[in-house]
């Protein structure tokens, strides 16, 4: 069994070792990072890093899954499918655009991809974690209003994913690329303003 399918073992210094390490992978990327900075900065020594993480990319994987999940929680405690739909949508999309534009979202989308061709697993490990726990949570709300009647959706994978693309639409680009290193409100409202616009005339009733 290779280190990434291995059940990761939890105990007591668990979360300290992974926000250490959420803290270098930032700061460092995943190349850059090494054990050594990963245990100091957690405060911890190298066997017991290695006792809960035998394996970097195992390490950096948990660390994007967990962040991503923290998120996606929030997010749906914190929506009121009551609301309009336009109007949960809007929130829905400021959220994603923002958590696309962070240095955690930047950095975790830079390096899952840049190492899925060497480490397929990391890449499965992220696509799970990432769109498809985002295609999932998204699919949700969007069946609430598909039944009262607000949208009309016949593939909601689809449906989900395109809602989750324009939110990468200009800025997210432009930063990946280093041409935009502080969007400004105006340039996230015309975005997510976009995004709503855009989706709504496809699939509002």
């Amino acid at each position: 069994m290779s280190a990434m399918a291995a059940e990761i073992k939890k105990g007591r210094k668990f979360d300290q070792v992974l926000e250490g390490a959420r803290h270098v992978f930032l700061r460092d990327g995943f190349e850059g990072a090494s054990v050594d900075d990963i245990a100091r900065e957690a405060q911890v020594s190298k066997a017991t890093l290695y006792s809960y993480f035998p394996d970097k990319r195992l390490l950096f994987s948990e660390v994007a899954r967990i962040e991503c999940n923290r998120q996606a929680e929030e997010a749906l405690r914190e929506f009121d499918l009551n609301a309009p739909c336009a109007i949960t949508l809007r929130d829905i999309a400021d959220r994603v655009v923002r958590f696309f534009l962070s240095d955690f979202g930047i950095q975790v989308y830079r390096i899952s991809v840049s190492e899925s061709h060497r480490f397929p697993e990391l890449g499965k490990r992220f696509y799970s974690s990432g769109p498809e726990l985002l295609r999932e949570r998204l699919g949700m709300v969007l069946g609430h209003y598909v039944e009262t009647g607000a949208l009309k959706i016949e593939d909601m994978d689809l449906a989900a994913e395109q809602f989750c693309e324009l939110c990468k639409c200009d800025i997210f680009v432009r930063c990946l690329c280093g041409l935009c290193t502080a969007p400004q409100e105006a340039d996230i409202d015309r975005v997510v303003t976009g995004v709503v616009d855009m989706f709504m005339a496809r699939y509002g009733v």
